[in-house]
């Protein structure tokens, strides 16, 4: 179910069998020269319904723009502030918690968001509990970040062994290619790809990761791996929110 899709009324009636929810977040911004920009959002939204339909669970639209500086030197990249992204996580929770809503599950598609959406929650805690609002204590957030899910993880060594990489992935890149087929890219890469360098501010990493790959191949994506991917991270997924649903 997804929200955007459903009247108030629905909603209403949705609370009186559950107060958990799916949240999407990825990042708009590059993933080397066959990557989509949206890449991180995509493969967010896309395996965030995908769980939502196999629990009925309501799935809210997708951050699709989150902590992505040290990406700014490439075009296209748009990136929050770590400050403004907390502020707005903040927000985002609060309307919801005031609907009621008390179990919130970010399925996150960017390793940049990971600090950020961490703080994030321990800001919301206090200041939800500050408005007093009813049951404060009970909500509860929970990062999950689809691209460790041991499943995928095991997948991705066995098809792509060291060439995975940590940015521009062919894992990743793979499932933007089953759901957008037309939109594939093709570009010539270099044999050779930077890695292993340490984040720095944006200027830095592109001098270090010249064509925004860090240690990948994505050349070696294709559209069957994305849907392996797919489904394991939505099986793996699924699991991890009813066991976070049960939880006191």
């Amino acid at each position: 179910m997804e929200l955007r899709m459903c009247s108030w009324p629905e909603v209403e009636e949705y609370l009186k069998r559950s107060n958990g929810i799916i949240i999407p977040i990825g990042s708009t911004e590059q993933h080397g020269p066959t990557g989509l920009i949206g890449t991180d959002a995509i493969c967010a939204e896309e395996i965030a319904k995908g769980v939502g339909k196999e629990t009925g669970a309501l799935v809210t639209p997708t951050i699709n723009v989150g902590m992505a500086l040290h990406h700014t030197a490439f075009p296209g990249t748009i990136s929050l502030r770590p400050t403004t992204l907390i502020l707005y996580i903040q927000d985002f929770l609060t309307s919801l918690a005031k609907a009621g809503f008390r179990k919130f599950f970010f399925i996150n598609g960017h390793g940049g968001n990971i600090a950020t959406l961490k703080a994030a929650f321990s800001q919301v805690y206090e200041h939800l509990e500050a408005l007093k609002i009813p049951e404060s204590e009970q909500v509860k957030c929970k990062l999950a970040n689809w691209y460790m899910c041991p499943g995928v993880v095991e997948l991705a060594k066995k098809l792509y062994g060291e060439e995975e990489g940590s940015h521009a992935t062919p894992s990743e890149i793979a499932v933007t290619q089953y759901f957008y087929p037309d939109a594939v890219k093709h570009f010539p890469l270099t044999k050779e790809v930077a890695k292993g360098y340490p984040i720095y501010g944006p200027k830095n990493f592109r001098h270090c990761y010249p064509d925004g790959r860090m240690g990948s191949n994505p050349a070696l994506a294709t559209p069957a791996h994305g849907q392996q991917f797919y489904e394991i991270a939505v099986r793996e997924l699924t699991a991890s929110y009813r066991e976070f649903l049960s939880c006191s």
